[in-house]
């Protein structure tokens, strides 16, 4: 195993000390985040009031992204890091298409409910490997 291999999937793992609980903070603080985000555009809150929420929104959801693949990049190609780039994909479509960003967040909503519901088999389900990734 070259290097970069070695520090993208150690064998084993490595273990973030407390990591459950950063997990649960971080999920606390974006949930919030981003559900008062989508409350602002739907009730048409000036922008600008908004961008601070914004901005943890996207540090909040960075620092889960970290949390998931320090362990191993396994995460990357696994079925729940897909919802997440399809998240991310619709949110730039607001970009082009900032009249329809209510709907575009709501279907952010959806795809991030499904993902976060669906059966550990399948948000573990390696696309890569094909095969489940479970610890």
């Amino acid at each position: 195993m070259s290097s970069v291999q070695s520090m993208l999937f150690p064998e084993p793992p490595r273990r973030l000390p407390h990591s459950r609980w950063w997990n649960i903070a971080a999920r606390t603080v974006h949930l919030a985040a981003t559900g008062v985000l989508l409350g602002g555009h739907v009730f048409t809150v000036p922008a600008e009031q908004l961008y601070a929420l914004l901005w943890v929104a996207i540090a909040t959801g960075a620092a889960l992204v970290f949390l998931e693949v320090y362990p191993s990049a396994h995460w990357a190609h696994q079925v729940c890091a897909l919802f997440v780039y399809v998240k991310l994909a619709l949110l730039c479509l607001i970009l082009v298409f900032w009249d329809e960003r209510v709907w575009i967040l709501l279907g952010v909503l959806a795809v991030a409910s499904v993902g976060s519901h669906a059966p550990r088999r399948v948000r573990h389900y390696s696309i890569w490997l094909k095969k489940v990734m479970v610890d």
